[in-house]
């Protein structure tokens, strides 16, 4: 597990993303953990997720929802 601050995380994303992809990288403000970068693999690992986007785009379509009329946006001062 890797930890770096969030000045360390703002001043190079690269490098963070970067090891993120070997291990999750712990991000700190004033010493405490606030966030966790880690790879979509790792995450998808973690959360138990197995789709991808080939998955997705093969699922079947949702049924399309019905639109009302369109709204008209008047302009303030007549721009």
């Amino acid at each position: 597990m890797k930890v770096i601050s969030s000045r360390e995380f703002n001043q190079d994303v690269s490098a963070a993303k970067r090891m993120a992809r070997l291990e999750p990288v712990f991000v700190t403000d004033r010493g405490r953990p606030t966030h966790v970068l880690m790879s979509i693999e790792n995450f998808r690992q973690l959360s138990g997720q197995r789709e991808s986007v080939v998955d997705l785009l093969a699922m079947p379509a949702a049924p399309q929802a019905e639109l009302g009329p369109a709204e008209r946006w008047d302009r303030p001062g007549g721009w």
